[in-house]
C-alpha cells in the first residue's frame, strides 16, 4: 500500500460526504488523501432521498445527470393517518431547477460518486483506519492502522472527519457529541409492495409510531414495485423479517401488501450535534457532525452540503492562510444542523402523540398549514433544504 506522507487535506471516510468533498477539492486544485476503514463501499441502500438543494450543490461535480438517470422524481409529500391526509406538501413550485425530491438509494448515489472519483484518477485508500492524531502548530500528525497490522504516519495540514456518527476524528479532536437517544428502535426495509402510490413520499402518523413509505426507482429488471419503509418500534430484531414489516404496515397503512423483503435492518438512533465542527485543524462533516431522525430525509443531504460548501473556504485557508471562510462555514453549518435536528425531532414526536387531546391539537395545526398556500410553500422549501 502506497500513501503520501504529506498531504494538504486528510479526508477520513468515503461515504457520500467524503466523496463529495474530495471531488469539490479536486476541482479547486487541492490535493487530498482519502481513507476509509471499510475494504469496499457499503452495498446497502440506507438514505434514499436527494433534495433540491443537494442536487444544486452537486452540479459542479458533474454527477447530477447520472443521479437523475438512476433516480425517481417525486413531487408530493403527504402526512397521513390511516386513510386520511393530514397535510399535502408539493415541490412543483419550489424555487429550484429541481422541483422534486429524487428517490435514489444510497448505494446508487455512492456508486455514482465513486465512478466520478475513478474517472478523475482519485483513489480511496482502504481499508485504513485512523488510529491516532495529534495537532501541531502547522497541521496534524495522523497514524493510520493498516490491514497487515502495520501503520502509516501522515502529515496533514487539515483533517476532515466524514467518518460517521462514531467518528474517530471527532473523538481524537476531543469534540463533544451533544444530545440524546431516541427510546424507539428504527426499522428500515426495502420491499416489493402492492398498494402505495408511486407518486409521493408518505409519512404516516400512528399511536404506534411513525412510518415513512417512499417509492424506489426501477431495478435492473424494470420492476416498479420497490419501496423503502422506515418505522419506529419499541423493539425489533436486528434483521426484521417480512412478517414483522407487514405487521408494521398493517397497523399504520392498512391495505398495502408486502410481497418480498429485499433488505432490512434495525438501529437505535440519536439526535446529537457536535459541540463544534471546527477545532484547530480538525473539521467535521455529515454524520460526524450531526445525527437525527430520518423523518424528512435530511441526513445524507446536509452532510453532502456540509462537504461541498467546505471546499472553497478550505482552499482559501490553504493558499492564503485566511481562516475567515472556515469560521463562517462552521457557524452556518452548525446552525443548519441545529434547525434540521429541531425539525426532524419535532416530526418524530408529533407522529407518536398518544393522547386524544394531543392528536387533536396536532391535527388542527396541520390543518391550518394545509389551508395556507404560503405555509405549505414554506414547508416545501424547508424540506427541500432551500431555506438559508
Amino acid at each position: 500500500m502506497t500513501m503520501p506522507l504529506h498531504t494538504d487535506v486528510l479526508i477520513v471516510g468515503a461515504g457520500p460526504a467524503g466523496m463529495a468533498l474530495r471531488l469539490a477539492l479536486q476541482r479547486l486544485g487541492i490535493a487530498a488523501l482519502q481513507v476509509d476503514k471499510h475494504a469496499a463501499g457499503l452495498n446497502t441502500s440506507r438514505a434514499a432521498v436527494i433534495h433540491a438543494r443537494t442536487l444544486e450543490v452537486l452540479e459542479p461535480l458533474g454527477v447530477v445527470p447520472a443521479l437523475l438517470a438512476h433516480g425517481l422524481k417525486v413531487q408530493d409529500f403527504r402526512i397521513r393517518q390511516d386513510s386520511d391526509v393530514l397535510l399535502h406538501i408539493g415541490f412543483a413550485a419550489i424555487p429550484s431547477t429541481y422541483p422534486f425530491a429524487l428517490l435514489c438509494p444510497q448505494n446508487r448515489t455512492e456508486a455514482i460518486l465513486q465512478a466520478q472519483l475513478d474517472a478523475a484518477g482519485l483513489a480511496v485508500t482502504r481499508p485504513a483506519r485512523l488510529a491516532f492524531a495529534a495537532q501541531g502548530v502547522d497541521g496534524i500528525t495522523a497514524t493510520l492502522a493498516l490491514p497487515d497490522g502495520g501503520s502509516q504516519s501522515v502529515q496533514a495540514r487539515w483533517v476532515v472527519g466524514c467518518d460517521g456518527a462514531r467518528s474517530a476524528v471527532r473523538d481524537l479532536a476531543g469534540i463533544a457529541f451533544e444530545g440524546g437517544d431516541y427510546s424507539e428502535t428504527f426499522v428500515l426495509a426495502d420491499v416489493r409492495m402492492d398498494g402505495p402510490s408511486r407518486d409521493e413520499v408518505s409519512l404516516y402518523f400512528s399511536v404506534h409510531g411513525l412510518m415513512v413509505v417512499a417509492p424506489l426507482p426501477e431495478d435492473d429488471g424494470g420492476s416498479t414495485d420497490r419501496y423503502r419503509v422506515v418505522a419506529t418500534v419499541a423493539a425489533a430484531a436486528e434483521l426484521p423479517v417480512l412478517a414483522e414489516v407487514q405487521a408494521l404496515v398493517d397497523e399504520r397503512s392498512p391495505g398495502a401488501r408486502v410481497r418480498e423483503l429485499l433488505w432490512s435492518s434495525s438501529f437505535h438512533l440519536q439526535h446529537r450535534i457536535a459541540a463544534e465542527v471546527h477545532r484547530g485543524r480538525y473539521l467535521l462533516c455529515g454524520d460526524a457532525a450531526h445525527v437525527h431522525s430520518p423523518a424528512g430525509g435530511q441526513g445524507m443531504n446536509i452532510g453532502i452540503q456540509d462537504a461541498v460548501e467546505l471546499a472553497a473556504p478550505l482552499a482559501l485557508a490553504l493558499r492564503e492562510g485566511d481562516l475567515a471562510g472556515i469560521v463562517a462555514w462552521a457557524r452556518h453549518r452548525h446552525e443548519v444542523a441545529r434547525e434540521v435536528v429541531r425539525m426532524t425531532d419535532g416530526l418524530t414526536r408529533m407522529a407518536t402523540v398518544s393522547s386524544g387531546v394531543g392528536r387533536a391539537v396536532r391535527d388542527a395545526v396541520l390543518g391550518v398549514v394545509g389551508h395556507s398556500e404560503f405555509l405549505r410553500q414554506k414547508v416545501a422549501v424547508r424540506l427541500a433544504e432551500l431555506e438559508e
